[in-house]
């Protein structure tokens, strides 16, 4: 059974599409970034498309630990973007 740990906001602001000043796919932009989220967090972590980070028995110490804008910050948003524009 896992425990919730707390709830982050991963989707991609507005203004960071309107910095880029064209149309992107914004669903598929935030499942990307949800996908590589999941990728790079410890096992038995993840996190829902809701925003709720859930940690299996061994890794909620590990998750309560994490840094979550470093870890936010670590993604290749450039490359996100450049994969889901319209």
């Amino acid at each position: 059974m896992a425990t919730e740990i707390t709830i982050i906001d991963y989707t991609v602001p507005a203004d960071v599409y309107a910095r880029y000043g064209a149309d992107f796919d914004t669903e598929a932009v935030n499942n990307a970034v949800l996908a590589e989220l999941n990728a790079i967090v410890p096992e038995g972590v993840t996190v829902q498309r809701n925003g709720k980070v859930f940690a299996e028995k061994q890794a909620e110490d590990v998750a309560r630990g994490l840094d979550w804008p470093q870890l936010l910050g670590s993604i290749d948003l450039d490359q996100i973007l450049a994969a889901h524009g319209r």
